[in-house]
């Protein structure tokens, strides 16, 4: 068994590297995908969020690359990495250049809700790896700025993700474009049987890897639920939970994007620092919120499900599922947001009545009972919704309403008009301008 990356025999420039972010000891995942992939063959591997999948498959691609060095010519690029978000791209990306330190290989970014035109610069140069999403991209190779001629290396990243949400056409048309003598790797935390055959059919004789059962969540994170009605599962109770518990950094996840900017809006009215990211913000308007997070400028970061797919997010102490999500291998990606590289994490979903049976699908796909909350649950009951009361603002409108508006629609002021024309007209003594 490998016990440290050393073992791997990588090239020193990317030992180097690993060694400055403190990295020794691979993960389960890497440990038995890296070996696998430095052969050159197609692998599948699942594994828990957090755990480790990117280095998995981008130390050997770039190992394989700065090893057999070849200049990517105009449009091309020697790797290509799909991923189904932007923010998941861009930290790709960022990996890919601290692991290629001092290596020189090149790498670009292409992804939607920004400019194509510093991404067409940047194919016209040729790319050693490429990170896309699958729309983008396409638009990209319909207009021939993207060729595949030299292409050597194809991952499908969060792979369930992308084959069982929507991305299957579109990774099905650039598959066609692609050559067949590659190699074919994907990565997800959970994969249904329907698509591990849909992915069967683009790799050749993969091997599996699967370091933990599927849809398992990080024995790390401590669970709860808390049973709460939904109109006061609302700010009030997660500003107290935060209160008493003294929590400096949280992820809420709910479930629509305008759900997300109530909630920001709201936590404002408790001094609590918030920003969200869903589909609606622009690109720069999601990477400051996650910057800002980071750095701890924001205390609460509010999202929708596209930011529970392998956003590397240190420090984050306590997830919140505001809203029980409907497929529940969302579960597992939102909760894994916490605890991540070996840290330990607490997980608290909000549960209305109307949302048990989704907390049942949760519980059945995890294979685990989520213990229910007491304290918390007590503390929901005892919240009063006074704050909306309060605000209605229904007496000071009814007696304006009843004193002032009738006096000034009464019209009583157009006859004194009238009267006020004392001074008639007079051709004498009007001077010509």
């Amino acid at each position: 068994m490998t016990k440290t990356f050393q073992d791997f025999k990588l090239l020193p420039e990317i030992l180097s590297a690993l060694n400055k972010k403190g990295y020794v000891n691979p993960t389960p995942i890497q440990a038995q995908s890296i070996p696998t992939l430095l052969k050159g063959h197609d692998l599948i591997g699942i594994a828990q969020t957090g755990t480790g999948k990117t280095a998995s498959f981008l130390l050997p691609i770039i190992h394989r690359l700065a090893k057999n060095k070849r200049k990517a010519k105009p449009a091309r690029m020697r790797a290509l990495i799909l991923t189904p978000t932007r923010e998941l791209a861009s930290q790709i990306e960022d990996n890919c250049r601290l692991y290629g330190k001092g290596l020189a290989l090149s790498s670009c970014v292409v992804f939607g809700g920004v400019s194509s035109k510093p991404q067409v610069k940047n194919m016209q140069k040729g790319q050693q790896v490429l990170i896309a999403t699958p729309g983008r991209l396409l638009d990209l190779i319909n207009e021939g700025h993207v060729l595949f001629d030299q292409l050597e290396v194809f991952v499908l990243d969060e792979a369930d993700r992308m084959l069982d949400m929507g991305f299957i056409n579109d990774i099905k048309k650039i598959i066609k474009k692609i050559p067949d003598s590659r190699q074919t790797v994907l990565f997800s935390a959970t994969m249904s049987k329907e698509i591990e055959k849909i992915a069967n059919g683009i790799l050749k004789n993969p091997k599996k890897v699967e370091v933990t059962p599927q849809a398992t969540t990080v024995e790390k994170i401590t669970q709860s639920v808390v049973h709460v009605d939904n109109k006061k599962k609302k700010p009030m109770l997660l500003n107290e939970i935060m209160k008493s518990k003294k929590i400096n950094s949280a992820l809420v996840f709910s479930r629509t994007k305008h759900g997300c900017d109530r909630i920001v809006k709201n936590l404002a009215k408790f001094q609590i620092t918030a920003a969200s990211i869903h589909g609606n913000k622009s690109q720069g308007a999601r990477e400051t919120a996650l910057r800002e997070f980071k750095l701890g400028k924001v205390r609460v970061l509010v999202a929708t499900d596209i930011a529970a797919r392998g956003i590397d997010i240190p420090e984050v102490e306590y997830v919140f599922n505001y809203d029980v999500p409907n497929d529940p291998n969302s579960y597992v990606h939102r909760i894994g947001r916490t605890a991540r590289a070996g840290k330990e994490g607490m997980a608290i979903a909000f549960c209305d009545p109307e949302e048990e049976k989704h907390l049942r699908a949760v519980e059945k796909t995890i294979k685990y009972k989520i213990p229910r909350d007491k304290e918390f649950e007590k503390l929901a009951k005892s919240i009063k919704l006074a704050v909306p009361a309060q605000n209605t603002g229904q007496k000071k409108p009814s007696q304006n309403a009843g004193q002032k508006k009738p006096a000034q629609s009464t019209g009583q002021k157009k006859p004194f008009r009238k009267k006020s024309k004392k001074k008639p007209f007079n051709k004498k003594t009007q001077k010509k301008s």
